[in-house]
């Protein structure tokens, strides 16, 4: 067993309200690409309410602000699932949903294996990379770190992910 576990949390702030048709597109996914995320090698666990995604967990008091964390047995098996997946089919289209975020908006962190976060620790994460960029405590793919803390190479990271699906 791993002695740690990759965290992720990405937040974004919606263009309209969560029912409204301009949404409809992303709304339409959530369930396939929630269902692929669990399906995916590396998988632990992802933030959901009864509704079986997170949109309606409120965070903020802005109702068009959603956040959405998952942990992952490592950080390949995230990366394969972000990028080389059907995915990005709906990351790629993120623009038409959300707004164009003025800075940070996801962070990766290690946590001791079976450690579920909280919401408050994930955006207490995103803060942390927003003011003092990638650090072991906060960062993103491109300037990664190991459990240990010590940087990993990105090329190698690419090259040893394998494809989700």
């Amino acid at each position: 067993m791993t002695a740690f576990h990759l965290a992720q949390i990405n937040v974004g702030r919606l263009i309209a309200p969560i029912d409204d048709p301009a949404i409809a597109g992303f709304v339409e996914r959530l369930e396939d690409i929630n269902a692929l995320a669990e399906r995916s090698r590396g998988f632990v666990w992802r933030l959901q309410s009864e509704s079986g995604n997170a949109t309606d967990i409120q965070t903020s008091p802005d109702p068009q602000f959603i956040v959405n964390m998952s942990v992952w047995r490592d950080l390949e098996s995230l990366f394969a699932y972000v990028y080389k997946s059907s995915h990005t089919q709906v990351m790629a289209q993120r623009r038409r949903w959300f707004e164009k975020p003025g800075g940070a908006f996801m962070a990766l962190w290690w946590l001791p294996a079976g450690t579920i976060p909280s919401i408050e620790a994930g955006l207490q994460r995103v803060a942390l990379l927003d003011r003092c960029g990638p650090t072991p405590e906060a960062f993103v793919f491109k300037t990664a770190f190991d459990a240990a803390g010590q940087p990993m190479d990105r090329a190698a990271l690419v090259r040893t992910a394998e494809p989700c699906f």
